[in-house]
C-alpha cells in the first residue's frame, strides 16, 4: 500500500485521514475530526487483520475501517449535539496470521504494545482516550496500557491479557477503567483461558475474579461486536463518549 501524508484537513473532507504507518503492512485511520473532537477511541483490531482486507466486505463492520464508521455513527446518534468523537483504526502492528502460532504468544503484542504506546503519547498524549480492542488486538492494548493514561481500556472476544487482574492493568481509583464483554455467541469463549509457558495469556478478562467491568454484549458473535444496531455497539460507544454510567453491565 503505497504511503501518504497524513493532514487533518483530508479528515474534513474525507471523512479519514491515512497515516502513513512505520512499515511494512500497517496502517493507521482517523474518521471523524481529531483536532476537534471531545473524545478520542482508538480501535485495535486482533489477528489476520492487514492492509488488503482493513476496510469493504459484505459485512464491513467486522474490518477495522468499516467498524470505526459503525462506531462514528453510533455515536453521532447517540449525542447528536455533544462535543464529539473520533475514531482511529489503528493496525500499527504485525497482526499475526489466524493459523499462525503467533496468535498463542506474546511476540506480535510486545512489539505492537509499544508502538501503540509511543502513538498514544506522540499523537494523542492529552486526550480523552478509549483504547477498544478485538481479539488478539487486547493483548496488544495490555501491553500498552500500564502508564499510558488512556482512560478507558474496553476489550471483547479476548483470549486472555497476558495478567492475572485489572488491578496489573492500573485499574482503580483514579486509574484506567478496564472493561471486558463477551457475546453469547463468540467462539472465544468456548476456548480454554490459560497459559502454558510461552503460549496463551491466562484468565479470562471477562470473568467477574478478574476484576474488569462488563458491559453488554448480547448475542454477538466474535466479529459482530461493532455491528450496527448491536448491543455491543451501543454500549462502546457510551464508553467511547464518556457515558458510562449509561453502560448496561450486561
Amino acid at each position: 500500500m503505497p504511503r501518504r501524508t497524513s493532514a487533518l484537513a483530508l479528515a474534513a473532507v474525507l471523512g479519514y485521514a491515512l497515516v502513513p504507518a512505520p512499515h511494512g503492512d500497517r496502517v493507521v485511520r482517523v474518521y471523524g475530526d481529531l483536532s476537534t473532537a471531545g473524545h478520542v477511541a482508538v480501535l485495535v483490531p486482533g489477528s489476520g487483520t492487514s492492509a488488503a482486507n482493513f476496510d469493504g466486505g459484505p459485512r464491513p463492520y467486522r474490518r477495522p475501517g468499516g467498524a470505526a464508521r459503525a462506531l462514528l455513527e453510533q455515536a453521532r446518534a447517540l449525542d447528536p449535539g455533544g462535543d464529539g468523537l473520533a475514531v482511529v483504526a489503528w493496525l500499527g502492528y504485525d497482526s499475526p496470521a489466524i493459523d499462525s502460532l503467533g496468535v498463542l504468544t506474546e511476540g506480535a503484542a510486545l512489539e505492537g504494545g509499544a508502538a501503540l504506546r509511543r502513538y498514544l503519547g506522540e499523537t494523542l498524549g492529552g486526550r480523552r482516550v478509549s483504547l477498544l480492542c478485538h481479539s488478539y488486538g487486547s493483548v496488544v492494548c495490555a501491553k500498552a496500557v500500564p502508564g499510558s493514561g488512556v482512560t478507558d481500556l474496553v476489550v471483547f472476544g479476548s483470549p486472555g491479557l497476558g495478567v492475572s487482574s485489572a488491578a496489573e492493568l492500573g485499574a482503580g481509583l483514579g486509574g484506567t477503567r478496564v472493561w471486558a464483554g463477551s457475546g453469547t455467541g463468540d467462539w472465544m469463549r468456548r476456548v480454554p483461558k490459560l497459559r502454558l509457558g510461552p503460549l496463551g495469556f491466562g484468565p479470562d478478562p471477562a470473568s467477574p475474579a478478574f476484576g474488569a467491568r462488563p458491559f453488554a454484549t448480547g448475542a454477538a458473535e466474535h466479529g459482530d461486536y461493532l455491528k450496527p444496531g448491536g448491543t455491543s455497539l451501543r454500549s462502546l460507544a457510551l464508553i467511547a463518549l464518556g457515558r458510562t454510567e449509561e453502560v448496561s453491565g450486561g
